[in-house]
């Protein structure tokens, strides 16, 4: 089973566990924060990004070359920006939303009232860059808003943390708000290690769906993150009127394995 249909598949999984929850990512609006990441603390300065045997898991799908793995902040935006997918990774008639990328060297936090805010690059994060974009509302469908993003992390303890953070979110907070008036709410997320259930492409995986909700407007959202290495990715899909929830969860997985895909062939490991 390739990348995208294990991702599907998890998504399926995942739907069916909920209130009839089923659905993918509610991407960010323009004023909205990113979700690609979550400050997780100070992770053990013990932990070298390239300190594969130490602090890489004993079971995973792809062993990079350790020459590669990003240790400044520079090579940490390189490779972000490599990797994140632009408007035409997903589709062609994908547009950019505007803005079209997040504030630089800002991450994004759910605070104690559960409102998402971005805030500056903790110090165990080298990099972090969203990327915003829609397909036009046409032939009697809504917008679907989506975004691509990537957190080069420096060390796999604190990539690790993020991933755990984003499980625990909807336990903390049912409903987040993502700007003003716009929540996500009816949440539940699961992981999936590599090895369990369909995940054999990445070290980990969280995802979590729910609804999106602009005044009465109610959309499916899902969001979905995944952990390679020192490297987390995430795609989101918010829903729109006209499209199924079958043809949103086949934008976010594949726009997951391109991503993979992409951050395999800059870490030039062999998987």
């Amino acid at each position: 089973m390739g990348v995208a249909a294990s991702v599907a598949a998890s998504a399926l999984v995942l739907g069916g566990c909920g209130s009839g929850d089923d659905g993918k990512a509610a991407a960010p609006s323009s004023s909205a924060p990113s979700r690609s990441a979550t400050a997780s603390g100070s992770a053990s300065g013990a932990e070298s990004a390239g300190s594969s045997k130490s602090d890489a898991p004993s079971l995973t799908p792809f062993q990079a070359d350790p020459a590669k793995v990003p240790r400044t902040k520079g090579r940490a935006e390189a490779l972000a920006a490599a990797v994140a997918l632009q408007p035409q990774g997903w589709g062609a008639d994908f547009r950019a939303q505007r803005p079209a990328v997040s504030a630089p060297a800002t991450v994004a936090v759910l605070d104690g009232q559960c409102l998402w805010e971005r805030h500056e690059l903790p110090r165990n994060v080298l990099a972090s860059l969203s990327r915003y974009s829609e397909l036009p509302a046409a032939g009697g469908k809504g917008e679907v808003k989506v975004s691509a993003a990537v957190t080069v992390h420096t060390t796999v303890r604190g990539a690790d943390e993020q991933l755990a953070t984003t499980l625990e979110e909807p336990l903390r907070c049912r409903q987040q708000e993502v700007r003003t008036g716009e929540w996500i709410y009816k949440l539940i997320s699961t992981a999936s290690p590599y090895g369990q259930g369909n995940n054999n492409y990445a070290d980990d995986q969280v995802v979590e769906i729910g609804k999106y909700l602009t005044g009465k407007n109610e959309q499916t959202y899902g969001w979905f993150v995944t952990r390679l290495g020192t490297v987390t990715l995430s795609v989101s899909v918010k829903g729109a009127k006209g499209y199924s929830d079958k043809e949103l969860t086949t934008y976010a997985s594949n726009a997951n394995a391109a991503m993979l895909t992409r951050l395999e062939s800059e870490l030039g490991g062999n998987s």
